[in-house]
């Protein structure tokens, strides 16, 4: 059952860094693509991480293992916000009939 467990979350973080990747090649600009790669890398990452962790590792593994994953869950978002700030600020267009105040209009492929 355990192990059936790990290769549930192992696949579904493969599956989730599979769709980021994807996101990244296939989204329009800048802003969508940091979107797509960050939302589901995070998640990705964290899901494998999760199921190294019920993989039966020793109790200090587990703590370095969960402060990875803590680190990522900081960084990850923190480091997107920065760089489409930056974008945002150099100048770099948006994909038509996109804007930054709308929530209703999303990306789209």
């Amino acid at each position: 059952m355990m192990s059936l467990l790990i290769a549930l979350l192992l696949g579904s973080g493969l599956f989730f860094s599979f769709a980021g990747t994807v996101g990244l090649l296939r989204l329009p600009d800048v802003y969508c693509r940091l979107h797509a790669t960050t939302k589901c890398d995070t998640l990705g990452a964290g899901l494998v991480l999760l199921a190294v962790m019920i993989s039966g590792r020793p109790l200090s593994q587990i703590v370095k293992l969960l402060l990875i994953l803590i680190f990522i869950w900081v960084a990850n978002p923190t480091a997107a916000h920065i760089l489409a700030r930056a974008a945002y600020s150099a100048g770099t267009p948006q994909v038509a009939n996109t804007s930054l105040l709308k929530e209703d209009t999303p990306c789209s492929l």
